[in-house]
């Protein structure tokens, strides 16, 4: 591939990391295009009416508006021409595959929790199967990070107070930079980790050996009694709260007439700004936990409920 015998580019391993690819070149072409003309004519006009070239200054000509009009409308199709190709990537790389497998990553100063559907854990590193689609549902629990992976052709930003949903694919085994790639804070350079892309029999090897203390569905349901959850939400409970068995995944009347699905982010709003999004039918009584749990505790309670039904992975 032509794209080995290029000093610093690495090919990508991804589904979609030839069309990132080209498209930039695409992108680098048309740049360059545009500034070698622009060049040109600053060369060119340096040139011709320097001080010391005797040409005729005073002969004024017509201004034509054919040339502006040819011109800009040529950088506008140009231009449209590669927003719509890379949208289409965009939508190719935020797809959402069937049989993907969720994996929780909180961002923090500065490090990156990785947190398994098992109970396995990881810092500053991310241990996927190849060839299979991996749903990351990250989070930050302070500022604003960015989670950059240079071999997938992949970044997304993790935005404080809301969930960031990113799909990835390995399609080649090894290890894989990983890079917040906005600045976070005094120790933002030191804020990296790799990916470790394994065939299908290694990851579930790997999986195994890693002993995890309990499922993490299994530690959200222990929070979710300790807090208190289960005297409203529980059957025979005397607050009348909405019942959580198989609303994940499902839609969801609110008292406004609008409809939700019952995904990450709504439960995630539920539990910190629950008078956001009322359920039809019910009272605004559910106390809101925003500062008395944080972002892992989140996730804790988030694979509970998904566990107990609904289109949970």
């Amino acid at each position: 591939m032509w794209r080995q015998w290029i000093p610093f580019w690495h090919p990508g391993i991804s589904p979609h990391g030839g069309d990132v690819d080209l498209l930039f070149s695409g992108l680098l072409v048309v740049s360059s295009l545009v500034l070698g003309l622009l060049f040109f004519l600053l060369a060119l006009f340096c040139v011709r009416y320097r001080a010391s070239n005797p040409i005729d200054r005073g002969h004024q000509t017509s201004k034509s508006w054919h040339w502006e009009v040819s011109w800009t409308a040529a950088s506008l199709i140009c231009f449209l021409a590669l927003f719509v190709w890379g949208a289409s990537i965009y939508f190719q790389i935020f797809r959402t595959p069937p049989e993907e497998l969720s994996v929780f990553v909180v961002a923090k100063q500065w490090m990156w929790k990785v947190q398994h559907t098992g109970g396995q854990s990881e810092i500053n590193a991310l241990h996927i199967p190849v060839n299979r689609p991996i749903r990351l549902v990250m989070a930050s629990q302070d500022v604003i990070h960015s989670f950059f992976i240079p071999a997938l052709r992949v970044k997304h930003d993790v935005v404080p107070g809301r969930y960031q949903d990113l799909e990835i694919m390995a399609q080649v085994p090894g290890h894989y930079h990983l890079f917040c790639a906005e600045y976070c804070g005094t120790e933002h350079s030191g804020m990296s980790g790799e990916i470790v892309a394994m065939e299908a029999a290694d990851y579930a090897a790997w999986l195994a050996s890693q002993t995890p203390s309990s499922p993490l569905a299994q530690e959200g349901g222990i929070l979710f009694r300790e807090l208190g959850c289960s005297g409203c939400h529980g059957i025979g409970s005397k607050v009348r709260a909405p019942l959580l068995e198989g609303v994940y995944g499902k839609p969801v009347p609110l008292a406004d007439g609008s409809v939700v699905t019952a995904d990450d982010k709504y439960i995630r709003d539920s539990i910190l700004l629950p008078r956001s999004q009322i359920a039809a039918g019910y009272e605004p009584l559910m106390p809101s936990f925003q500062g008395k749990i944080d972002e892992e505790q989140l996730l804790r309670l988030i694979a509970y409920i998904k566990s107990l039904g609904g289109h949970g992975s």
